[in-house]
């Protein structure tokens, strides 16, 4: 699924003019303030500038990857519409911004990657296939509106270089718009120019902590959704005692999902052969700590499979950029919200039909929606099942239309 085709837009509609207007006091509890004439219901939808795809669960709190998919592109709030007074609830439509998405991808450049000095480290069936498909990933359209750094472990110079954090702090690409070639070029020059200039070592716990400062000093500055995207083909090795074993990244991924920055983990096995290590399976012990389920494995002896098969491992991740929580822009002309005149639709080119969602504070129903906060709600959130159905989508609207009349009853 890509990106670019997932069209994720909000449209609030908002009820107004005169002729859908009742008398004060016309129904118990009636709205007859300004803001609200009261009366039937408006409709509508927008299609904003924001896109995503992939598949995955959307959960009930901005907590990472794996509760909410809340991965997704930037935009601003605009209003437009027609109507007039005369017309029964005229509406105006005004579309919200999404959160920018940063993606900081960690890339292992060992040797076991592709030295070639045994056959398990063919450069050919894991470095290159591996290298091909990530290429591909920064400089398709599909990946407009993302925003991503590349970071490469081991780093270069000696074993005291490599097993510090700080010589990961500074990306070799730093955040950039995707589509960029900067990244192509970035791999291009650390590809070692023979077999016998690999680096050596996987110190992943010490990448990780290095990217994590990174994270947080950009965050400070560049507020948004931020996740981390390892890709390696082996566990933690060469740096002293057990400061660089699994349980250390563990440690590490999981601290950072308590401040709501997600790890995807991309596992490239090793070629089948004499020697060839086992497959990697506790890195699913990573992901699942970073809070993205378990990690995504590759099978290398075959380079086109591996291509695709990491092709489809990004699309994925990339897929977890559709946004199940979606701020609550202003409502047009300055008019005021009211949280219990509103109705969730969406809409695919599936069907062409809007399809209702239902308001559930509790998430305990299919289909449904609810508010992060009711008391004082800045946004809609998608509960688990209904994030998953709209993120499955190939293009989706949704729909947020203010009515003239109370249509749900938030809890207090």
């Amino acid at each position: 699924m890509r990106l670019s085709t997932m069209a994720i837009a909000l449209s609030l509609v908002a009820a107004v003019g005169a002729a859908c207007s009742v008398n004060p006091g016309a129904e118990d509890g009636a709205d007859t303030s300004p803001n609200n004439a009261g009366g039937g219901a408006a409709s509508g939808s927008g299609v904003g500038s924001t896109s995503g795809s992939g598949s995955g669960t959307g959960g009930s709190s901005d907590s990472g990857f794996g509760e909410t998919g809340n991965l997704n592109s930037g935009g601003s709030a605009a209003s437009s519409g027609t109507g007039s007074t005369g017309d029964a609830c005229a509406t105006k439509t005004s579309e919200a911004g999404f959160q920018q998405v940063y993606l900081a991808f960690a890339f292992d450049v060992s040797a076991s990657m592709g030295s070639n000095d045994v056959e398990w480290r063919s450069k050919a069936l894991k470095w290159d296939p591996v290298v091909e498909a990530t290429k591909q990933f920064f400089e398709d359209s599909a990946s407009t509106g993302f925003k991503a750094s590349l970071t490469f472990f081991p780093g270069p110079g000696g074993r005291q270089e490599m097993c510090s954090s700080d010589s990961y702090t500074t990306p070799a690409v730093p955040m950039t718009v995707l589509p960029s070639p900067a990244f192509g070029e970035a791999i291009d020059a650390v590809t070692p120019r023979d077999n016998r200039s690999w680096r050596i070592g996987t110190p992943t716990a010490y990448a990780m902590e290095g990217i994590l400062e990174f994270i947080e000093a950009e965050r400070q500055q560049n507020p948004g959704k931020y996740a981390i995207v390892l890709v390696t083909d082996g566990y933690p090795e060469q740096c002293r005692d057990d400061s660089d074993s699994i349980e250390a990244v563990v440690e590490r991924v999981g601290a950072a999902l308590d401040s709501g920055i997600s790890t995807f983990v991309i596992g490239v096995d090793s070629p089948p052969g004499p020697g060839s290590p086992p497959s990697l399976t506790n890195l699913h012990q990573i992901a699942e700590a970073g809070g993205t389920g378990e990690a995504f494995m590759l099978d290398t002896g075959n380079a086109a499979e591996t291509s695709a098969a990491f092709t489809a491992a990004i699309e994925a991740i990339r897929g977890a950029a559709v946004s199940c929580t979606i701020p609550i822009p202003p409502a047009p002309d300055g008019r005021n919200f009211d949280k219990k005149k509103v109705v969730v639709t969406y809409t695919s080119t599936a069907t062409s039909t809007p399809t209702p969602l239902g308001y559930d504070q509790a998430c305990a129903t299919e289909n449904a929606w609810r508010y992060d906060e009711p008391l004082n709600p800045t946004a809609i959130v998608l509960c688990n099942d209904t994030c998953a159905a709209v993120q499955a989508q190939f293009e989706v609207s949704l729909g947020v239309d203010f009515t003239c009349e109370d249509v749900i009853e938030v809890p207090l």
